[in-house]
């Protein structure tokens, strides 16, 4: 079952995205949706808040930003590869056996390499318009965690 936030504030995109990589004690794969200007990157920069890192990059020319974060921290961005191929080719199964916490923008354009386990992410609106963000557990682990709408 899906949990749904409004977000009207970058603030608060950024607080959403720490309490996200808090409640997955920093481990995990979220897949994030939306369209441009959405907020997929802003909720990265709050996961990536929980681990310490405060400057992110956006991965779109390089496929993937690495940071050197205990846990492992790792964010993609598949809006520029034609397909999962592409993926796999940067070595995406290795990552997969990481114990890390993976993120991925533009999710949709790769859904064949998605793990099955994972944790949905889909921010609709953009520009000045109020966020809606829905969280979508996917597997036992992530229905566990995110089985009640007081989580976040």
């Amino acid at each position: 079952m899906p949990i749904k936030r409004t977000v009207e504030t970058e603030e608060q995109m950024l607080a959403l995205g720490k309490r996200v990589a808090d409640l997955l004690e920093k481990t995990g794969f979220i897949a994030l949706y939306g369209n441009l200007g959405a907020g997929k990157t802003v909720f990265a920069r709050g996961v990536a808040s929980a681990f310490g890192v405060s400057h992110v990059q956006s991965p779109t020319f390089t496929i993937v930003c690495e940071y050197p974060t205990k846990p492992h921290l790792c964010h993609f961005d598949a809006y520029r590869l034609s397909d999962a191929d592409e993926l796999y080719a940067i070595g995406f199964e290795d990552y997969l056996k990481d114990d890390a916490m993976l993120l991925m923008e533009w999710a949709n354009l790769v859904s064949s390499a998605l793990p099955k386990d994972r944790l949905d992410v889909t921010v609709t609106g953009s520009g000045m318009d109020v966020r809606t963000v829905e969280l979508t557990p996917r597997g036992p682990r992530y229905e566990e965690i995110f089985h009640e709408d007081s989580c976040v």
